[in-house]
């Protein structure tokens, strides 16, 4: 099933079950999709549903520190359960190993030697590990790989 149809039919399912919590979730991730649709002026295919749940995801991840950091663990769990949610949605995440090794294989088919080839590096690898692995960690990965033993 298609990641929208996925979305709609689990929009339907929070209403009938009378989850607001799912159905409040489901329905922001929607209406960011339809925003970037505007945006683009074309319809997103999957890749592009799944770069905007990882910027939802990566907003609710901000905002999770800033609660905490402002001690309101209330909106803190809230903003959890919601990352949660979109989860479900992702593919299948990419283990450390798996990263790892398609960190260590982009850099030896692209044949970067050092942090300045950081932007061709991840260029060629995010098409592969988007929606599967955190942009972030992925980042960290291909920085410290080279930067060099």
């Amino acid at each position: 099933m298609a990641l929208r149809e996925k979305l709609d039919e689990d929009l339907k399912s929070a209403m009938r079950a009378k989850d607001s919590l799912r159905m409040n979730t489901v329905r922001a991730l929607k209406s960011a999709v339809k925003y970037r649709e505007i945006e683009l002026m074309k319809p997103l295919d999957e890749a592009g549903i799944l770069a905007v749940m990882a910027t939802e995801i990566k907003r609710r991840r901000d905002s999770v520190e800033q609660y905490r950091a402002g001690n309101r663990p209330d909106l803190a769990e809230k903003e959890e359960a919601e990352i949660k949610i979109f989860m479900e949605f992702l593919p299948q995440q990419l283990t450390q190993e798996e990263v790892e090794a398609k960190v260590a294989e982009v850099i030896a088919r692209v044949g970067a030697k050092g942090p300045k080839d950081m932007g061709t590096v991840m260029k060629a690898l995010l098409p592969d590990v988007q929606g599967r692995a955190d942009g972030k960690v992925v980042s960290e990965l291909v920085k410290r790989r080279l930067a060099g033993p």
